[in-house]
Parts: C-alpha cells; structure tokens; sequence
C-alpha cells in the first residue's frame, strides 16, 4: 500500500503568498484612507475651483442664474474645507495656496463676471472687485488669532449672487452693491473666523439649512437665506459669529 506524504514544501509557499497577500491589501487599504484622510479637504477646494470656472462659462454664455446658483455652492464648499482639513489635522502649504486660488476663481473672477461689465465704468467696476478680493486673500491676516481684516470674499460673493437673485438681476442695484462689498472688504476692519461647522450646534444647523436651501429651495428661497446669513456675519460679526460669541 503506497502513503502519499502532502506536500508540505508547497503548502508553505502558498500560505505564505497569501498572508503576503493580504498584507499587502492591508497595507493598500491604509495607503488608500491615508490619502483620502490628507486629500479630502482638497477635494473640496477643487469642487469650488470647478464651481467657479463653470460659472465663469454660465456667465460668459448669459446663464446668470446657474452663475449665481454655482457662487452659493461654492461659498458652501469654502466654509466646509478648512472645518474638514482641521478635524482630518490635514492641514498643509500645498491645500493653503489651492484655497487662495480656488477663492479668487469663485468669489473674485466668477462674481466679477455677474456685473456683466460691457462699458467702461461697469469693466472698471469689474476689474476693481477682482482686485479687492485679491488684496483681500494677500493681506488677510490681524495678528489677532482667529480675527481677519476685511469682509471675506465668500460672504461678498453670497451677497452679490443673493441680490441678483432675489432682484431678477437688476444690474444697477448689482453693481451698487458690489460697490459696498468692495470697502467692506479693503475696509480693513475686524471679522471673526466664524468656524460654523467647528462651533455652536446653532451654526452647524444655520449651515445645513444652507445647503437644504441652495440644492433643494427654489432661487426666491436659497437668495433670501444666504442673504440674511451674510448680512447677519457683515452686521453683527462678533456679536453672533465669533466662536465664542
């Protein structure tokens, strides 16, 4: 009678080729979550830099609308960024620039575009609101922590798009308030970091109700709600919006 002896030569090999294996899908997986973890803040800038550039294309084809519509959700993506690259502690040089850049598409360029500059003065108009948003990004910092100077631009460009809305974009009344927004941001005045999805249970609420108002309310609703969320932080900063407020 012949015994057959198992192979044990080749059982070990196969064994470990697969523990191999799994490691490394182990190690693939971290790997995988590792850079979802860093990267997921700058999945948001870059949805508001698409955001911005699809409503420069809105704006260049007459669509003021889906512009104004584009600005809302991009001034979502922004506050929820920087909230998301502190609570991953994602923070880094290369998501601060991609930030600044991403800020001045949606809330410089884009928002520019919706005065619909075809004169001169209204180009004049145009090309000094890009500018006041870029100062603003440069020379942003207080030297008081979690303090800016200047209205920030997110909250400018929330207005300006909730004013086209709200007026059937009336042009004149457009431009007038783009005026005010322009010193309200080289005023240099102090504004809080307001941090709405990093403070009070009230914000994070104020903030949902955004974003159920500008995806799923009609112009007239989404217009009137970010109005009176950006008037209230230009009004009332510190008494409302400071963190600690």
């Amino acid at each position: 009678m012949w015994m057959v002896s198992p192979p044990v030569g080749d059982f070990q090999s196969t064994k470990k080729l697969f523990l191999s294996e799994r490691t490394g899908q182990g190690r693939s997986w971290s790997r995988a979550l590792e850079f979802i973890r860093k990267n997921a803040a700058n999945g948001l800038s870059v949805a508001n830099l698409v955001a911005g550039f699809s409503s420069i294309l809105c704006s260049l084809n007459r669509q003021h609308h889906h512009s104004c519509w584009l600005l809302l959700v991009g001034f979502l993506l922004d506050l929820a960024d920087g909230a998301v690259a502190r609570r991953l502690d994602a923070c880094s040089a290369l998501g601060a620039k991609l930030d600044d850049f991403a800020d001045f598409t949606t809330f410089g360029l884009a928002t520019a575009l919706l005065l619909q500059p075809h004169g001169v003065l209204s180009g004049a108009l145009a090309l000094t609101y890009v500018l006041a948003v870029f100062a603003r990004l440069c020379f942003f910092s207080s030297g008081i922590p979690f303090t800016y100077r200047g209205l920030p631009c997110p909250y400018a460009s929330s207005l300006v798009a909730g004013t086209f809305l709200l007026s059937g974009g009336n042009v004149t009344l457009l431009r007038v308030t783009a005026g005010i927004m322009i010193l309200f941001m080289l005023d240099r005045g102090s504004y809080p970091h307001d941090k709405v999805l990093e403070s009070q249970l009230w914000k994070k609420v104020v903030y949902a109700g955004g974003v159920a108002a500008v995806l799923f309310s009609p112009a007239t609703v989404a217009s009137i709600y970010c109005l009176a969320w950006s008037m209230s932080y230009i009004v009332f900063p510190f008494a409302i919006w400071s963190c600690k407020a």
